[in-house]
């Protein structure tokens, strides 16, 4: 197969760049104040939402044995993102601490947006770049979780999520009625504790005690305790404040995203701790255009499931008789996921009718509901 013509590379490429039109979004909130302080949730939200709805569905998949060579303007991006949000986010710092211009409550709603940005888009970046091959990708995808104090998602994704996705044992599989306003402290509690433990059983394989210099955690703690010390540095405790401010709105977003994703999806227990395959029908999708271009094709989340190291534009698209599909691109269906009773009335008709079509042999849905089932083993 011969490879894309650069100009023809960057073209196509060209609208997952969208991400870096959020920069000078938030750069113009911190100068002006005032009512743009809301542009960057405005944007990632409201303007995606309506795009999806202009644009429609992207239902055409690309060569998945499309050369790495003939990747080098999608790659591009994912790379030029962590410098760009390091830079953007602690001059933030720096200079809204010490804005007069800005009031306390224009400062907070700002950083809520950098929140937006920082997980939307940093946190979705160090997604892809953890799963690639290169240190040095998975060094930039370190560097973006620990720009919002979430380093842990690294090991508790790769070694937990990807192993027991659907099953008890996966804390962000939403279960069947769970609102998001419980899946949230729970997940949080839970994710933790679960990395540690995955992390320390790997360690204990190779022979090793906790504080080996393979531990990740050791790395995780020392960027996180460094990049706390500059947003002090440059911005005081207000610095600090607006930093703690905006890592937290980083994980919610991620958290949101990890609910629809594969809420109320379980694999089959065949018994004795044995589950079935992870399977496309295992995972949410939404073929919508715009909203995957900013989410660098996350979207198509059964096949990075079946593929976890794909890269994100040769990410397949499943048909609705091969997986689930979400109604609405996830922009829009994170703002629904905020209002419990919202979300059941859409989403739990679409879980019941997917349980009809792939298992209607099963008659007792209650253990999958609670996550009573055994842990597979």
């Amino acid at each position: 197969m011969s490879v894309t013509p650069l100009r023809q590379q960057f073209h196509a490429a060209l609208p997952f760049w969208s991400s870096l039109a959020l920069v000078p979004l938030a750069l113009w909130g911190a100068m002006a104040g005032g009512w743009a302080v809301v542009l960057l949730p405005l944007a990632t939200w409201y303007l995606f939402s309506f795009l999806d709805a202009l644009t429609g569905l992207n239902l055409e998949n690309a060569d998945p044995d499309t050369p790495e060579d003939a990747l080098t303007w999608y790659r591009a991006i994912t790379l030029i993102w962590p410098p760009v949000q390091f830079i953007l986010l602690f001059w933030m710092i720096w200079y809204v601490a010490g804005a007069d211009h800005l009031s306390a409550l224009e400062k907070i709603v700002l950083f809520f947006g950098v929140g937006v940005i920082t997980g939307t888009v940093g946190i979705n970046y160090s997604h892809e770049l953890m799963h690639q091959r290169p240190r040095g990708e998975r060094f930039l995808g370190d560097a973006l979780l620990a720009m919002v104090l979430y380093s842990h998602f690294r090991s508790e994704h790769l070694l937990v999520h990807h192993r027991y996705v659907a099953t008890p044992r996966d804390p962000v599989t939403a279960r069947y009625n769970e609102g998001f306003h419980r899946f949230f402290p729970r997940v949080l509690r839970e994710c933790y504790a679960s990395a540690l433990g995955a992390e320390q059983a790997m360690l204990a394989r190779r022979g090793h005690g906790w504080w080996h210099r393979s531990n990740p955690f050791l790395r995780y703690w020392g960027l996180q305790a460094y990049l706390l010390l500059l947003a002090i540095g440059l911005g005081g405790w207000v610095g600090l404040g607006l930093f703690l401010w905006q890592a937290f709105v980083a994980i919610w977003q991620l958290e949101l995203v990890n609910y629809i994703e594969h809420y109320g999806l379980t694999r089959k227990h065949l018994g004795d701790g044995r589950y079935e395959h992870v399977k496309p029908r295992h995972s949410w999708n939404a073929a919508h255009k715009a909203s995957n271009w900013l989410l660098i094709n996350l979207q198509r989340h059964s096949d990075h499931h079946y593929k976890p190291d794909r890269r994100f534009p040769l990410l397949q698209n499943y048909a609705a008789n091969e997986a689930p599909q979400l109604p609405y691109g996830y922009p829009l269906m994170t703002m629904v996921a905020m209002v419990p009773p919202l979300w059941r009335r859409s989403m739990n008709p679409r879980v019941r009718r997917w349980r009809q079509m792939y298992y209607p042999e099963i008659s007792d849905w209650k253990p999958y509901n609670k996550a009573t089932n055994p842990p597979p083993r």
